[in-house]
């Protein structure tokens, strides 16, 4: 899900003369992906008032000095510099070539003068690691592909990283998830911008639903961050995900580690950036929601296959995280298999006849898009990835507060 924000927030500042709104700068560097750079430059750059959508300028500006080569070796170049962003009232940065390496200071020192001259700042999948290399992210919500929104929470732990959301839209700085979710965000500002209307004609051209129901959560699984692949935390960790049918505690992983609790809470945080209890409570509704996917149990038996002490103890997590009960859960996902496809295999198979394995989520303050981390974002009741503002109003959208 993503949230929209009506108000706008005290973060907020006035727009500079110079800059006009309806000019988007599409900051570009190389080794980004081609499929993410490419979305704004068809939302913003092509013109379709024919269709009813209004027309935005589109600067396409290189960070850094070219020739840009695309991840997949195509050269780019790009008719515009960094001095071309002073003129935009939007500024996106659909990608970024690395979550591991910074982005160079000259590009940061544009988005902060942007940011503070009241320009739109937006980061699409890992174009959130630049924003959050210029400090724009700092005390926000925010959100990343899932797969890098534990790195992206570690790294920063001032950024709210909310891996559950399709986008985020914090006023004056937004971010979305991977790929098509940049679709999402872009398509949503054009309905800031200019209306549902003009969104839907928008949405239609680009054979695109308007708006997208649902997060990121189903697209999650259970592979464990890069960060903690050589870290002996790994063993525990690997031992909980093969072991979330049984009823055990934080208490239990940290003897296993050999540790106190507040030293396993703080080395298990400082790896994965996620809380140890979270963390645990987010892997077994993950674990549920694949066994309501792929078997037969009833409720009651998955809450048992997964670790939960009750079936209402199941239910209440799974809807916090999910937005739904397991049944209706079980009954939208079968309907939306097509007729006579045969059950999904692989997760009985790898986790055994009484396991399981699940996912978390987070209220204020996380972590990423890319190969493998864990999702750390979880509600246990109390807070993990998100900003404790609850589920957004709108599929797909979470808004400021």
């Amino acid at each position: 899900m993503s949230q929209d924000s009506t108000a706008v927030p005290e973060s907020a500042r006035k727009l500079s003369g110079r800059r006009r709104r309806e000019v988007v700068a599409v900051l570009l560097f190389s080794g980004g992906p081609i499929f993410e750079s490419s979305i704004p430059l068809s939302v913003f750059g092509i013109d379709r008032q024919d269709a009813g959508v209004p027309r935005y300028r589109l600067l396409v500006c290189g960070g850094e000095d070219g020739p840009l080569r695309t991840t997949g070796g195509l050269e780019l170049t790009a008719p515009y510099g960094l001095e071309a962003i002073s003129r935009a009232g939007t500024v996106v940065v659909p990608a970024w070539r690395s979550i591991t390496s910074p982005p160079p200071p000259e590009a940061l020192d544009a988005l902060r003068r942007a940011h503070e001259e009241g320009a739109r700042i937006v980061g699409l999948c890992t174009g959130a690691f630049v924003l959050a290399a210029a400090g724009l992210l700092d005390g926000r919500p925010a959100t990343t592909h899932w797969m890098y929104a534990p790195t992206l929470a570690k790294r920063y732990p001032s950024v709210h990283v909310d891996p559950r959301e399709l986008f985020v839209d914090d006023g004056d700085v937004l971010t979305s998830a991977g790929t098509a979710a940049g679709i999402d965000l872009c398509l949503h500002i054009v309905r800031t911008d200019h209306g549902a209307e003009a969104a839907g004609a928008l949405a239609r051209r680009l054979v695109v639903p308007p708006r997208r129901s649902g997060g990121q959560e189903r697209y999650l699984d259970r592979s464990l961050p890069e960060e903690i692949g050589s870290d002996p935390l790994a063993e525990v960790v690997a031992w909980a995900l093969e072991h979330l049918h049984e009823q055990f505690d934080v208490e239990t992983l940290a003897a296993r580690a050999y540790m106190s609790r507040r030293t396993f809470d703080r080395r298990f945080r400082s790896l994965t950036g996620s809380a140890p209890l979270q963390w645990l409570i987010t892997q077994r509704v993950l674990q549920a929601q694949r066994l309501l996917e792929t078997s037969d149990y009833s409720v009651d038996e998955v809450a048992g296959r997964c670790g939960f002490r009750s079936p209402v103890a199941l239910r209440g997590h799974f809807r916090r995280q999910l937005g739904s009960s397991p049944a209706a859960y079980r009954s939208a996902y079968r309907a939306r298999r097509p007729q006579g496809e045969p059950m999904p295999q692989g997760v009985m198979e790898s986790v055994g006849p009484s396991q399981a394995s699940p996912h978390s989520r987070r209220s204020a303050g996380g972590p990423g898009h890319g190969p493998g981390p864990v999702p750390d974002h979880l509600k246990s009741g109390s807070d993990m990835y998100a900003t404790g503002s609850g589920r957004p109003s709108l599929p797909g959208q979470r808004s400021a507060p």
